[in-house]
């Protein structure tokens, strides 16, 4: 396989699905491009040679053409996104056809089927940048990291942002009691625990409970179910191709599954209650996800203890401050009546997260944070 850049992807602008396009006469090696095009999660438009259409040769993200058509398209305008595919790799003369054509790789079946059904589902996914991805950890036990990790969810999507919670912390309780959506229908986590290889990101997105306009992945109420590294890898690199934001939800022990997350994250904020043994606790997280978070924040929650302020606290724990955590008045109340962290959008904690993704969004008004 010659190289692996991504090109440029071509994104339809009337909401339908971007479609690959096959262009061959060999039926052998159509049922093979159909099945893989199918495993990726995408519906190909199909050409029998040079029939192929100027427009759809054009607008297709991605375009699979068989060597037995190569000679007859050397006529059609040179794009990126152009595969050749082949069988034989003792033929030379591929390599002088995919030039003529001007294909970015050449591929042979069935030795690249895997790299191929890959990029087929990235070309029909047709995401953009990938998802600002941020974790939020507590520095101990009751921090508030949930609580904060809910209302940066809330908030982003209330600003239109297309936003994903997902909750990495298996003994956590559930980010949908918190969110008020224990009995919404969708898939937990315990669905995707035989995840491997790739995950679509719109099939992920699609099959989630939406809850205050975000979809959330969270735990169901039966035994708890051990996520293996890989579902973990794979559901969250899912979620990031769908642009965006996504907010996960930390475990404080850091286990396989958690280190698979820490290392897809862009940011991470370290809750810490301003006491000294928060402190302390905290420091010792800080030490446990330094390996794998490059970019690991302290956010400080009050009261204050006699002596403290937020950015002692931040330097104590060696740590850049992102903030404090205002107190929310009657937050409990609001939880038992069924509104999330954030709901309203005047409070304290709403306006927090407000200005956190301005500072961290582009495009929000502010800069990168």
């Amino acid at each position: 396989m010659a190289g692996s850049n991504t090109p440029e992807r071509v994104v339809p602008t009337d909401g339908r699905q971007a479609r690959p396009l096959i262009v061959t006469e060999d039926d052998e090696l159509l049922d093979d491009l159909l099945r893989l095009c199918a495993a990726a999660g995408a519906g190909p438009e199909v050409a029998l040679g040079s029939s192929a259409q100027r427009g759809s040769w054009e607008g297709a993200p991605l375009i699979l053409v068989g060597d037995d058509c190569a000679a007859g398209l050397r006529g059609f305008p040179r794009r990126t996104g152009l595969l050749l595919i082949g069988r034989d790799l003792d033929d030379q003369g591929i390599w002088r056809r995919a030039v003529d054509l001007g294909a970015d790789h050449v591929l042979f079946l069935p030795d690249d089927e895997a790299w191929l059904v890959d990029r087929i589902a990235d070309a029909a996914e047709g995401t953009g940048l990938q998802a600002l991805t941020l974790g939020v950890i507590g520095g101990r036990g009751g921090a508030g990291a949930s609580t904060l990790a809910c209302a940066l969810a809330v908030t982003a999507a209330r600003a239109g942002r297309r936003t994903m919670l997902i909750d990495a912390d298996p003994l956590g309780g559930g980010l949908d009691v918190l969110l008020g959506g224990e009995g919404a229908e969708g898939l937990r986590w315990p669905a995707f625990a035989a995840s491997r290889g790739r995950v679509a990101g719109s099939a992920l997105e699609e099959s989630l409970p939406e809850l205050h306009a975000l979809r959330v992945l969270s735990w169901d109420r039966g035994d708890s179910v051990a996520i293996p590294p890989a579902a973990m890898r794979s559901v969250l690199a899912a979620a990031r191709r769908r642009g965006g934001v996504v907010v996960v939800d930390l475990p404080r022990r850091i286990d396989e599954a958690a280190a698979e997350a820490l290392a897809q994250l862009d940011l991470g904020l370290l809750v810490v209650p301003a006491e000294l043994r928060a402190i302390a606790a905290a420091h010792r997280v800080a030490a446990a996800l330094s390996p794998g978070l490059r970019d690991l924040r302290a956010v400080v929650r009050g009261p204050y203890a006699s002596g403290l302020d937020d950015e002692e606290i931040a330097r104590l724990l060696g740590l850049p401050l992102a903030g404090e955590v205002p107190q929310e008045p009657g937050l409990p109340e609001a939880l038992d009546g069924g509104q999330p962290p954030g709901a309203g959008a005047r409070g304290p904690l709403a306006r927090f997260c407000a200005e956190f993704w301005a500072r961290a969004l582009p495009g929000a008004g502010g800069g990168a944070v």
